[in-house]
This record gives structure tokens, C-alpha cells and sequence, in this order.
């Protein structure tokens, strides 16, 4: 059944490929200003702030058909069906973004420290590891390392920050703590902050020998409370079909309503491994998570670097677009923005791009502006006669481009 409990006769969809690019945002929402991001466009940005993109596949797809983008001009005949996403949950998060593409809208905000976490976290802290940590400051990951880093070799002591989301973080050198330990300390912190309704613990490894030389690892690792309600994951799993998520999806939903995850570096690994599972699962959903556009460079407010990320990325679309076939669904989106050229290093608050192509699409149609990001959902509960109490499917629409006959929604 689709949103809103209607019948669904589906007869060929089998295999879904959902693809996010993490912290891709396309402008900014009508509540931005509440978050200070009023003037938030990172795709845009990235594209003035480089001359121009040059993206072929994403431009053949109708990414210029969504906002003005340098470089990347609409096409009169766009091979996806595109639009744009508006996000219903409060804040900006990367949990809360993924929760919402899978049916569950937050609409009330988790719990943020921007000046440090409270002394009653600290000493539960302490008193359960016998460790008193560093920091207890809001902060970036690379800047705190600088800050902070030679201390913590000195005495040994974990580095604990936060930022603009609900995010209590560990840093240690791989030498002094290894991952293994962080990992535990992490999990004896999820527990404790339970009750301060604290999203996600993340743990950061570290290497290096001094400050200019510190670096962050592949190790990191997030350990999210459990989405607030059911899922399409969820729904899914339990009619049998294969669930892989890809990349963070697995520490995003806290293992739940996935029958198997593969951890990966970064995109380039992230896209391979989305490969190799297409070439596996015979029906169902791979979902990706792809960090580079967000952890490597919005974050750090590189805007070249961003830019040759979203190239890699448009270099490797034929490539699954190849290895789809008729019943395949490729669904590329956003989970929020990360601009590099706003002010500070945070998330932003923004739409999020919609492109969805199927190797039996007759050309793309205008899926407009999207209620909310929860419409992913719907539609690919739709896709498998599944239940989803959240989002509008928009499986209608694709069908009439597709030949394919099915859905309602």
C-alpha cells in the first residue's frame, strides 16, 4: 500500500538504488533564516566559486533543470524525472535528513550544546570510562585537533566536542586509544546520554604526530539512537527483501531494517561497493550514503575539492547506469546542504535535489518541489506494495514516463 494506506499493483519494479550525496543542498528552505542560512545555495556556490561545473551525466539527467547552475545548463529533454525537496523535520542533521528520506519526521529537535556540554555529562562521563576528558567545546573536527591534539598525546586524555547538531564526539590518536577502546568509550556514552536525547555519538580517530601533521582516519564511526519510528527499512526487511545500506547508512539507523552493511573510506569505495551490490541483490533497496561532498569538503569550506568530488561522482553515473536494467529504479538525492562559502562550518539548511531514472524512462518529467524529503519513502514502499505512513509516492508520475505499469500515489 501506498501513503495514506492506498492499494499499490506493481508488477516490475524490483531493484531500487538510492543514492545520497551527502550535504548537496540546491538553496536554501523558507525557514533558513532561523538557522542563519538565509543566503545557502552550496551547489550553486560551488559552481560560482569554481567558474562552472562540468557534470555531463548529472546535466543529461536534468540537474540544470533544477536551479541555475553554473556550467550546467537545463536541457529541453531531461533523461530523469527531476525536482527538489523540501525538509519537515526541525534542524539539519545528517541522522535526521536519512530518517526523514525514510518515513520518520522529527518535529521536535534533538538536544545541541553549542557552548560545551553540561558539567552532570562531563562527570557521568568521567566516572563511567575513570577518563576526564579534554575540550567540552563546540568546535570543528580539524581545528580541534590543532587546538588539542599534542595535549591529548601528552596526557592521554580523550578530546571531547560537539558542533551545530545534536553530536557528543571523541577524539583520540589510534597510538594512545586505540579504535577498538574508542569505540567502547563511545558505546558507554550512548548509553549514559540516552536521557539529554543527544542523537548520535561519533567516534574520531586520529594519526599523526603533532599538530600540522594531525589527520582523521577512515575509522570514524557514529552510534545514533534508533529512528523514532517505523521505516520503509523496516517495512521492507520484513517482507523479506534485501536492504544493503552502503557507507554510514548502517550507523545512521542504527543497524535497523537492514539485512546487510558494507562500511566503506569514502565515495570512491562507497560507489564500488553500490556496484558489487547491484550485481548481488536480485530484489530490494541499495542505499548509499556518499560523505566526501560533506566530510572532505563543505565542512571544510573547499570549494575546489568539492567541485572534482561532484566530478568523480558524474564520471562513475554510467557506470551503474549501465548495469541497471528494465525494474531498476536510480533515485539520487541529498540529505541537506553544507556551503562552503557561508560563514562558519555547519551544515546548512536547504532543498535537496531530486533525479530519478529508469532504464525504461521515456524522459524526464518535473516532479516540482517535494513536500518533504519522506516522499523517497513513500514512493519506494509504493515500488514493493509496501506500507508507509509518511511522504507522497510519486511512483505515478515515474510510471507514466517508464512503460512500466504500477503504482498510485
Amino acid at each position: 500500500m501506498a501513503a495514506g494506506g492506498r492499494p499499490v499493483t506493481t508488477r516490475s519494479w524490483r531493484r531500487i538504488v538510492l543514492l545520497i550525496l551527502d550535504g548537496v543542498g540546491v538553496g536554501a528552505l523558507p525557514d533558513a533564516d532561523c538557522y542563519g542560512d538565509a543566503d545557502a545555495n552550496t551547489l550553486r556556490h560551488v559552481a560560482e566559486a569554481c567558474g562552472g561545473l562540468t557534470l555531463p551525466n548529472l546535466q543529461r539527467l536534468g540537474l540544470g533543470n533544477i536551479l541555475p547552475l553554473a556550467g550546467v545548463a537545463p536541457v529541453g529533454r531531461p533523461a530523469a524525472h527531476f525536482g527538489r525537496m523540501r525538509e519537515l523535520s526541525a534542524g539539519k542533521d545528517t541522522v535526521a535528513g536519512h530518517w526523514e528520506i525514510a518515513g520518520v519526521i522529527t518535529a521536535k529537535p534533538f538536544a545541541t550544546f553549542p557552548t560545551g556540554f553540561p558539567v552532570e555529562i562531563i562527570d557521568a562521563f568521567q566516572r563511567a570510562t575513570g577518563l576526564a576528558p579534554l575540550g567540552n567545546i563546540a568546535a570543528s573536527g580539524t581545528a580541534i585537533l590543532r587546538q588539542l591534539g599534542e595535549e591529548h598525546l601528552r596526557s592521554g586524555r580523550p578530546i571531547v566536542y560537539t558542533s551545530a547538531d545534536s553530536v557528543f564526539q571523541i577524539a583520540a590518536h589510534e597510538s594512545i586509544i586505540p579504535p577498538e577502546r574508542l569505540y567502547e568509550l563511545c558505546r558507554i556514552a550512548r548509553d549514559l546520554l540516552k536521557p539529554w536525547r543527544i542523537l548520535r555519538v561519533i567516534a574520531r580517530p586520529f594519526t599523526g604526530a603533532n599538530a600540522a601533521d594531525f589527520r582523521r582516519t577512515a575509522g570514524r564511526h557514529d552510534f545514533s539512537l534508533p529512528p523514532t519510528g517505523p521505516t520503509v527499512l523496516d517495512a521492507m526487511q520484513s517482507a523479506g527483501l534485501d536492504v544493503i545500506g552502503i557507507g554510514k547508512i548502517h550507523d545512521i539507523f542504527a543497524g535497523r531494517g537492514l539485512t546487510r552493511s558494507v562500511f566503506t573510506a569514502g565515495n570512491a569505495e562507497g560507489m564500488e561497493q553500490t556496484l558489487a551490490a547491484l550485481s548481488a541483490v536480485e530484489r530490494g533497496l541499495i542505499f548509499t550514503n556518499l560523505v566526501d561532498f560533506d566530510m572532505l569538503y563543505g565542512h571544510r569550506q573547499d570549494a575546489a575539492g568539492f567541485a572534482q568530488a561532484l566530478a568523480r561522482f558524474d564520471a562513475w553515473l554510467p557506470r551503474i547506469m549501465r548495469q541497471m536494467t528494465a525494474g531498476d529504479l536510480l533515485l539520487i538525492t541529498a540529505d541537506h546542504g553544507c556551503d562552503p562559502s557561508t560563514p562558519g562550518t555547519d551544515h546548512t539548511r536547504e532543498y535537496v535535489p531530486l533525479l530519478a531514472w529508469s532504464p525504461t524512462s521515456k524522459g524526464g518529467r518535473n516532479l516540482g518541489i517535494r513536500g518533504s524529503f519522506a516522499d523517497i519513502g513513500a514512493t519506494v514502499a509504493a515500488a514493493f506494495s509496501l506500507s508507509t505512513s509518511a511522504g507522497r509516492s510519486f511512483l505515478v508520475r515515474l510510471n507514466e514516463g517508464s512503460g512500466i505499469t504500477s503504482g498510485a500515489g
